[in-house]
């Protein structure tokens, strides 16, 4: 799988390296842009996973970028940054289209956080109904199915599957699991996740026993199957 590609627009050079290196390092590919209207053009052209936008800037600020991308019929993700003594209207930014909002300063770990919830949100909603084997998933309405029947998921366990869905082939470590799945705030212990592969595998393996699907990688997590 390529790596998911996140617009960085900021008229700070050193936060926006800083951004830029971090996402480097979680396997994101950063572009970096320094101005909205040159952040606009990138946009349309590469069409991202993902855009960061600083709220003030000169020229074309972060308000501003994300109407006319909303304008433009874009529904690309946008997480505006915005200083910590900025009138900041949360209710305007999520009505012109801003997904979530940072304020600064803030630690790159509740960023990364953010990030990851805001894609797996697009992810779930561009992605509507996944299958593997007899098992069919509506990530819409939450339900699913296993050979026409429904089967009962708990909230936690159907979050690990359409993690797990959207994530195919991909060993998946057990703190990348975690932090994806339960959020870093919550933090429960890594067996957490064995736990619920488990309950995954008897609630949709034909044989739990030898999984086909919900796969161990010793040393390192688990890899889904489809």
């Amino acid at each position: 799988m390529s790596p998911q590609t996140i617009l960085v627009i900021d008229d700070d050079e050193s936060l926006r390296d800083t951004i830029g290196l971090m996402l480097e390092n979680e396997g994101f590919r950063p572009i970096l842009v320094g101005d909205g209207t040159a952040g606009l053009e990138q946009a349309y052209a590469v069409k991202p996973h993902l855009i960061l936008v600083d709220l003030r800037m000169p020229g074309l600020n972060g308000m501003e970028v994300c109407k006319r991308l909303r304008a433009s019929g874009s529904n690309i993700p946008v997480i505006v940054l915005s200083a910590l003594g900025d009138e900041i209207d949360k209710v305007l930014l999520l009505e012109i289209g801003a997904d979530d909002y940072m304020v600064k300063p803030f630690g790159t770990r509740e960023l990364l956080a953010r990030i990851r919830a805001v894609l797996r949100r697009s992810a779930a909603d561009s992605a509507r109904a996944l299958t593997f084997a007899d098992v069919e998933v509506d990530l819409e309405q939450r339900v699913v199915r296993r050979s026409m029947e429904e089967v009962r998921l708990t909230r936690a366990e159907f979050n690990l599957l359409a993690f797990f869905l959207q994530n195919p082939g991909r060993a998946l470590s057990r703190d990348v699991l975690l932090n994806s799945v339960w959020g870093y705030e919550s933090f429960p212990n890594t067996r957490t996740v064995d736990a619920h592969v488990v309950r995954l595998r008897q609630k949709l393996e034909p044989d739990p026993e030898t999984p086909r699907h919900f796969l161990t990688m010793h040393g390192v997590g688990y890899r889904f199957l489809p």
